[in-house]
């Protein structure tokens, strides 16, 4: 009985201090707001107590509001109110009283001065985000929102449309078919990074947007560094670096159905959810996304899924932890260029890939890939002065892309598949160190493990028994193939021929190891940054070869190449106005597959290191009502090695085929390009910005004038579909036009609230000097006619409740339906000798182009709770 009065006596007063405590201590609540009216969600709320430095942190929910609780009374305390891409709230020298409740509203102003600290939960030593002026580079952020609100059903490369010197052409091949350029330079030399981690392929710096559908979802935003960037690694940026951010695990509890319909039977849902900080010290995030659609192009049908899933751990104050996976595996039908003739005659959506069998339209060219991709974060605050953050990340992959082939022996069809396979392993470190108040140091490593599959597969027999293989000087010539091949992305891993018989045209793999280290310095102090950045590093290229050659002759010789970099620079901020300076030299590897040639082991001599040499100057302009850019560069690229394509025409095949022989090339086949040895000169000016006259109006702007040229002469080794060499021909590109990307750009956008919760938005853009890819010599390039398009779009939230929320969102792309040429891949300028083309706009309708899309639109409905 003694114990049992004991023990209540003890809860009651466990319960009359915990009471007491509460009773006394006080609490800051209140709600989050845009300049604009707009309540914010997700903002975070940190509040420290002067005297003794303790730091309380909370969020604000759906409605934008938030409570943070348990602050004991008196203070001073300093509020700080966070938000991606909003200049930060400070409130400072706030006292409580006993038991008070306190409520501020915090706004954000309309100052674009961004902090994106706040986005990069974690990865903070390895994710490059440049930050407002601050950094010495031309840059633009793309936010959430504006993600959300303007892809629609493109891929996420229209995020950038609206900024300067970037070109985005390929939509219409099909799903996930576009391309970018940065400053004239293709997507495999311009630098894509995910949360910190290399994307390029390593065997070619190439980027193919299918394999990323999936970041429409999940980034948290994307900037576009043109230049030379801030990235610490030996990276290839010399047209820009684009920094893909994802979702970190939230840290609140909540999830979203969203569903979108569009053109051509687009269909797309999506569901995600959060569980929120849990007392265990884990958060997981998780998002799935089915779409679909008949393309606008002419037998261009897709289908696909997205999938990520965050789990965090925060292990205490000085340790976070964070795993993400990802994937998109889907397969999309494929169009390609075709001549202006074509176009003309059968209407934009004409796709040369598409033909009649037994009186049904059908397209063979597909495109199936998955790519699932992992990486492991972990931030480690060693002290108040230094910390570590690392990344692991791995990425495996398997697909292909199919076309229709003949057999060699009775000339019969089948279908295969090209199939490129990789393994790739990788580590990214990096040690920051605050010297002292006004130098900061950084130093870290980046390694890179890489091993790619070739081959050709069949998928189809198309009722053949059998298909011979023929051409492997490792197998017989009576080895016949009667095993078929699965198309589903989902099967890509299990279904694939494990023996070389199996395996036709080639069969290789692709070796690439790679180790750099990097170390920055910058300095800060009144207004006024400096920065120095180098690395180094030393990449190693093999391949074996199993088809070409005897197993004793298979391993190449290990080809090594030091590589470097170095770029420094300096801004000086005072009041308003930014200047700011900054220059690099790269030494940078060549791609795998430009240090072997014809497809076998042979080493290529033209293969030497690249040089590139960029400079650049930049003034930028920050106030309350309008922010405004300014971009002046120029660089040189040296030994670079270019590459295109097209689909044969009957010229190509008198001069590339003079026998005629139908297992070499036929119209329609494609060829291929490489160049060796040639140098480009750009130069131009960049103009960006954005005015806020009045509350809820935005008016953004960009112009850019460029002057890309080529330099020299070029050795051009051509290719058919099997890898065979047709000729080595010599080109004086000297003057000649860089193509694929239009030289002069200009736009303008506007948003405007016309009440709570519903703007309206739209785009205008200029695009002129864009010329064929295709050089004829002596300067002498095909410029093809400017264009104009438009874009809108109309935004409704409502609020259901503190934590519902319904959205509504419609898009149109190209409103006025506007017929235009994005690329060409031929220079005719004359007819030949008893032809007879017309011409349309100046254009001889012979010429290989791509004709862009024309209206396109996309509506969504997203539910959040």
């Amino acid at each position: 009985m003694k114990k049992s009065l004991l023990f209540f006596a003890l809860v009651f007063a466990s319960y009359g201090a915990v009471h007491a405590q509460t009773a006394n201590t006080s609490s800051v609540s209140g709600v989050v707001k845009e300049a604009t009216g707009q309540t914010v969600k997700g903002a975070t709320i940190k509040i420290t107590h002067l005297p003794s430095g303790k730091v309380v942190s909370g969020s604000a929910d759906a409605q934008g509001k938030f409570q943070i609780s348990n602050l004991q009374e008196g203070g001073p305390y300093k509020v700080e109110v966070t938000y991606i891409g909003e200049t930060p709230v400070v409130i400072e020298n706030i006292l409580l009283k006993s038991g008070e409740s306190l409520n501020i509203n915090p706004t954000f102003s309309e100052d674009a001065s961004t902090n994106l600290d706040e986005v990069v939960v974690v990865g903070h030593g390895v994710v490059d985000i440049a930050v407002g002026r601050k950094t010495p580079i031309a840059v633009s952020t793309i936010h959430r929102t504006e993600i959300e609100e303007k892809v629609g059903a493109q891929d996420i490369t229209s995020t950038l449309a609206n900024t300067p010197s970037v070109y985005i052409t390929g939509q219409a091949k099909g799903f996930g078919e576009s391309s970018m350029t940065t400053r004239g330079f293709d997507q495999s030399n311009t630098a894509f990074l995910l949360n910190g981690q290399p994307v390029n392929g390593m065997d070619n710096g190439r980027v193919y947007w299918s394999n990323w559908s999936g970041l429409t979802d999940i980034a948290s935003l994307v900037q576009i560094q043109r230049g030379l960037g801030a990235s610490k690694l030996a990276i290839s940026s010399v047209g820009g670096t684009i920094n893909f951010v994802t979702k970190s695990t939230d840290m609140k509890e909540g999830g979203f159905v969203r569903t979108t319909v569009g053109n051509d039977m687009l269909m797309k849902g999506t569901v995600g959810y959060s569980t929120g900080m849990m007392k265990n010290g884990f958060a997981v995030s998780a998002m799935f996304t089915h779409w679909s659609g008949d393309g606008y192009v002419n037998g261009t049908e897709g289908q696909g899924q997205n999938y990520f899933l965050s789990v965090g751990y925060k292990a205490s104050e000085k340790h976070n932890f964070n795993l993400m996976v990802t994937g998109a595996p889907q397969w999309h039908n494929q169009g390609f260029t075709s001549t202006l003739d074509n176009y003309l005659k059968n209407g934009r959506r004409y796709n040369s890939n598409v033909e009649t069998v037994n009186g049904a339209e059908v397209n063979y060219r597909k495109n199936y890939y998955h790519k699932p991709v992992a990486n492991f974060n972990w931030d480690w605050t060693i002290d108040d002065k230094s910390s570590l953050s690392t990344v692991v990340y791995a990425s495996i992959a398997s697909g292909g892309g199919q076309s229709k082939r003949s057999e060699k022996t009775n000339k019969g069809p089948y279908l295969s598949a090209d199939v490129n396979n990789h393994q790739w392993y990788g580590i990214v470190s990096n040690y920051n160190r605050k010297l002292n108040e006004n130098l900061n140091f950084n130093v870290g490593f980046d390694l890179r493990d890489y091993k790619g599959e070739h081959y050709r597969q069949v998928t189809d027999m198309l009722g053949q028994s059998s298909i011979a293989n023929v051409g492997n000087v490792n197998l017989g010539n009576n080895v016949f193939i009667t095993e078929t091949y699965s198309t589903n992305p989902w099967k890509a891993f299990s279904s694939q021929p494990k023996s070389t018989e199996n395996r036709l045209a080639w069969d290789y793999e692709q070796m690439i190891r790679y180790g750099g280290l990097f170390g920055q310095l910058e300095y800060a102090k009144n207004g006024f940054t400096a920065f120095f950045q180098g690395s180094v590093s030393q990449q190693q290229n093999s391949r074996r070869e199993y088809y070409l050659e005897k197993p004793e002759n298979s391993k190449s010789e290990n080809v090594n190449n030091f590589g470097y970099n170095t770029k420094g620079g300096v801004s000086y901020t005072l009041g308003k106005h930014s200047l700011f300076a900054n220059a690099g030299y790269y030494s940078r590897q060549p791609y795998q597959n430009n240090i072997f040639m014809n497809y076998r082991n042979d080493v290529n001599p033209y293969a030497e290191n690249e040089k590139i040499l960029g400079l650049e100057l930049g003034y930028k302009f920050v106030s309350r009502y309008i922010d405004v850019n300014v971009n002046a560069y120029k660089t040189t690229w040296e030994n670079r090695v270019t590459g295109n394509s097209k689909n044969a025409v009957k010229a190509d095949v008198e001069k590339y085929n003079p026998t005629n022989d139908p297992n070499i090339l036929v119209e329609g086949d494609y060829l291929y390009f490489s160049n060796y040895g040639v140098k480009q000169n750009h130069k131009g000016v960049e103009l960006d910005f954005a005015a806020r006259p009045f509350s809820g109006f935005t008016l953004k702007g960009f112009a850019s004038i460029g002057d890309w040229k080529y330099d020299g002469k070029s050795v051009t080794i051509v290719r058919n579909e099997d890898r065979v060499v047709l000729a080595t021909e010599e080109t004086d590109l000297t003057n000649g036009k860089v193509g694929d990307a239009a030289q002069t750009t200009y736009g303008l956008g506007a948003k405007y609230f016309i009440t709570k919760g519903l703007s309206v938005d739209g785009d205008w853009r200029s695009y002129d000097r864009l010329y064929s890819s295709r050089q004829a010599g002596e300067g002498k390039v095909l410029e093809l006619p400017s264009y104009q398009l438009v874009d809108a779009g109309v935004s409704y939230k409502i609020d259901i409740t503190e934590k519902n929320a319904i959205s509504f969102r419609f898009n149109i792309n190209n409103l006025f339906n506007k017929f235009y040429i994005s690329e060409a891949t031929t220079n005719i300028f004359e007819n030949k000798k008893g032809e007879t083309n017309e011409y349309w706009n100046g254009i001889n309708t012979s010429n290989t182009v791509l004709i862009g899309l024309g209206r396109t639109w996309n509506a969504s409905v997203k539910f959040t709770f």
